[in-house]
C-alpha cells in the first residue's frame, strides 16, 4: 500500500511530467496531494500529473518512485486503474455514437445533452455514469432480451435524461430532467407517446422502485443501479465519487443521508426487477451496500 510515482517523461506545456498514484484508493491519493499543494485540477481520473520540479519533492515527502510498467500494474492490480475508454477524450466521441444509433438525425440534442453530462461538478453522474447505464441497457434488453416495454426506445431516452439536470437535489433534479425532455423530445417532434414514457421513466429514477408489471422502469433502474454490483474496488470508487459530488454537505450530514441511502437499497426484495440482474449483480451489489453501511458505523 503506497503512494507511487513513476519517471518524468510524459511531455506537455514545455516540460516533463510524472503520474502520481495510490495503489490503495484514491481518498489516500487525494490526501497526499493535498498536504503536496498540488492543484486538483492535476487530478485525471486515476493519478495526478505533476512536473518534473515537484518529483524530488514528492519523492522527499514519501511517494515511492518506480518505473512506469510498474506504476501501472500495481494500479491495475488495485482496481482503480480507469480505462481509456471512459477518458473524456473518448466519451464524447462513443456517446454521439451512441446517440445518433438511437435518434438519427437529432444530433444537436445529443450534443445538448453531452455537454450537461460533461459539467465539472459532476464526480459520480457525468458520462461515465451514462455510458454505463446504456451499456447496462444493452446488456439486459440486447443479450439477454428482458423486456424494455411497449416503447422499445423509451429506456434509452430516459437514461440519457434522467441526470441530464443535476445539482445534487434528490427529487428536484429529476424533475427538472423530465421537463427538459418534454422541452426537447417535444420541439423535436418525438412521439407523444415516447415523451411521455421517458418523462415517466426519468421521475421514477428519484426512488427505483418500478412495479412489477413496469418492464420498461424495471430495466431502466436495474441499469441505473448496476453500479452497485460491481467488483468492491469499482464499488469503492463510485462510493468516493458520490462522496465528491456532495462535497458541500458536511460529513456527519451526508453519513447520515448516506446510510439512509443504503438501508432503503438493502431493503429492496429484491433489489433487481430483472431476472438477469439479480443473476449478475444482487449477490455482490448486497456484500458491497453493507460494507459501505458498516463503514458508516451502522449509521
Amino acid at each position: 500500500m503506497a503512494i507511487l510515482i513513476d519517471p518524468p517523461f510524459w511531455p506537455a506545456h514545455g516540460t516533463v511530467f510524472s503520474h502520481l498514484v495510490s495503489d490503495t484508493s484514491l481518498e489516500e491519493l487525494h490526501a497526499f496531494a493535498r498536504a503536496a499543494d498540488l492543484p486538483e485540477r492535476a487530478f485525471d481520473r486515476d493519478h495526478y500529473d505533476v512536473p518534473e520540479r515537484r518529483y524530488g519533492d514528492l519523492v522527499a515527502r514519501g511517494a515511492v518512485p518506480v518505473q512506469a510498467t510498474e506504476l501501472v500494474r500495481r494500479l491495475l492490480r488495485s482496481g482503480l486503474r480507469v480505462p481509456a475508454r471512459q477518458r473524456p477524450e473518448k466519451l464524447d466521441g462513443i456517446l454521439a455514437a451512441a446517440w445518433e444509433r438511437l435518434a438519427p438525425g437529432h444530433g444537436r440534442i445529443g450534443a445538448d445533452l453531452i455537454e450537461r453530462w460533461s459539467e465539472p461538478h459532476r464526480h459520480y453522474h457525468d458520462r461515465t455514469h451514462l455510458l454505463a447505464v446504456i451499456r447496462a441497457l444493452d446488456l439486459l434488453a440486447g443479450r439477454h432480451r428482458e423486456d424494455p416495454g411497449d416503447e422499445p426506445r423509451v429506456p434509452w431516452l430516459a437514461a440519457w435524461f434522467h441526470d441530464a439536470v443535476y445539482r445534487g437535489e434528490a427529487g428536484r433534479d429529476e424533475e427538472e430532467s423530465a421537463e427538459l425532455a418534454v422541452r426537447l423530445l417535444s420541439a423535436a417532434r418525438f412521439r407523444t407517446a415516447e415523451i411521455d414514457g421517458t418523462v415517466r421513466l426519468v421521475l421514477l429514477t428519484a426512488g427505483h422502485a418500478p412495479g412489477a408489471d413496469d418492464p420498461a422502469g424495471l430495466l431502466l433502474c436495474d441499469a441505473d443501479l448496476e453500479v452497485l454490483g460491481r467488483s468492491p474496488a469499482d464499488y469503492l470508487r463510485y462510493a468516493q465519487a458520490v462522496r465528491r459530488d456532495y462535497a458541500h454537505v458536511p460529513e456527519p450530514a451526508f453519513a447520515a443521508g448516506r446510510a439512509g441511502v443504503l438501508r432503503a437499497l438493502l431493503a429492496l426484495d429484491p433489489l433487481y426487477g430483472t431476472a438477469t440482474a439479480r443473476r449478475l449483480w444482487q449477490e455482490r451489489a448486497r456484500e458491497n451496500l453493507a460494507s459501505e453501511l458498516e463503514s458508516l458505523g451502522g449509521r
